[in-house]
């Protein structure tokens, strides 16, 4: 009896010892790990910067009255010559039809002036006139002849100013509002006034500035391009667009801004569905180089806190380590450059991040 108690005491204790290693088995947690990626990257920095329509012109009145029509709707598409405003003509109708008058009256006067000039001429040879008449005869003619010529002009320029109380597009394109209703007065021979601007956004700009620093760096890591500029700079929007945009950069200014270090830059596109109007912000991310052996992890697997972006390493025994590290921009909207804090040997936590702690015993699997 003795042994059977020695036995069943030893039986339960080994029992025991196996479930406890067991159960201490089962609470080290999985977790899923992986290597960083590393591929050649072409290296970007974004600036702000806003889409400028191609091609814009004003839409000025010319002439002084009262706007009776405005013959569009704000935003509307519109023709080149198409008529968008009037004014009242009352003013330059009775102009047009004084300065026909003055013509009229100047050219009777021309044809009198040359008859008599004629007739003088003949006088002259029979002696019956003086060579001081036919001299001021001569003079005559040619004063209305000159005053032909004024009053053609001064027609010219009533018909002109009776022309601008019609007011045409100079181009097509969308059409902003009206900066003056109709029934207001407008004062446009002190000074053209600016009723409405057209702008043809069939083609658009994103215009933005760079450091000059950058510029450099920029120019430097593409000298390989033909005329120094770049093609195919991707472009972002506050609100994601149904279609995406690239642009061509064609323009840089010859100077750099004094006062912010800056130079402009342009890049040309075009809005082919009409998606983008002049003023919008947008998101350059410019190349400037290339990072032949770039770091690449998961961007969900990149934590925050009070000190920055860190991730969870698993190391050779098993145990996490949080791991601060630095970033650059997203490559294939998943990944994220690691450019500080991480080999390409390391093994990373890539999922349920906050499942894990700092110094932790855990499985992990790829």
């Amino acid at each position: 009896m003795r042994y059977l108690y020695l036995f069943l005491a030893t039986a339960l204790v080994f029992c025991g010892c196996h479930k406890k290693e067991k159960s201490a088995g089962e609470t080290i947690p999985k977790v899923q790990v992986s290597t960083p990626m590393v591929d050649s990257v072409t290296l970007h920095r974004t600036y702000p910067g806003y889409i400028r329509a191609l091609n814009s012109a004003d839409v000025v009145a010319r002439v002084s009255g009262q706007l009776l029509t405005q013959n569009y709707k704000e935003g509307d598409y519109v023709n080149k010559g198409q008529v968008l405003f009037t004014i009242e003509p009352s003013k330059y109708r009775d102009a047009v039809q004084q300065a026909q008058a003055a013509l009229n009256t100047a050219e009777s006067q021309y044809a009198y002036a040359s008859r008599q000039y004629d007739a003088m001429k003949r006088a002259i040879e029979a002696d019956a006139v003086s060579e001081m008449e036919v001299i001021q005869a001569e003079s005559n003619m040619n004063t209305a002849k000159a005053a032909i010529q004024n009053a053609r002009a001064a027609l010219s320029t009533a018909r002109e100013n009776l022309g601008y109380c019609t007011v045409r597009a100079t181009r097509s394109g969308h059409c902003s509002i009206a900066t003056v209703s109709t029934g207001n007065l407008v004062n446009g021979e002190a000074s053209p006034v600016t009723l409405a601007t057209i702008y043809d956004d069939s083609d658009v700009k994103a215009v933005f500035e760079i450091e000059d620093g950058q510029y450099e760096i920029m120019m430097n890591g593409n000298r390989n391009q033909e005329n120094s500029l770049l093609s195919a700079i991707p472009l972002k929007f506050q609100q994601p667009l149904p279609h995406s945009y690239t642009a061509d950069l064609y323009y840089v200014a010859p100077n750099v801004d004094t006062g912010t270090g800056t130079i402009v830059l342009e890049g040309h596109f075009a809005n082919k569905y009409k998606e983008l109007k002049d003023g919008m912000y947008v998101s350059v991310d410019l190349p400037y180089g290339t990072e032949p052996k770039a770091i690449l992890i998961r961007d969900a697997s990149i934590g925050t806190d009070q000190l920055g972006k860190y991730v969870y390493v698993v190391n050779d025994s098993n145990k996490v380590v949080y791991t601060p590290i630095e970033i650059g921009e997203l490559y294939r909207d998943s990944l994220r450059l690691v450019t500080k804090g991480l080999t390409p040997k390391d093994r990373y936590v890539t999922r349920a991040i906050m499942t894990v702690r700092n110094g932790e015993t855990v499985k992990p699997f790829e």
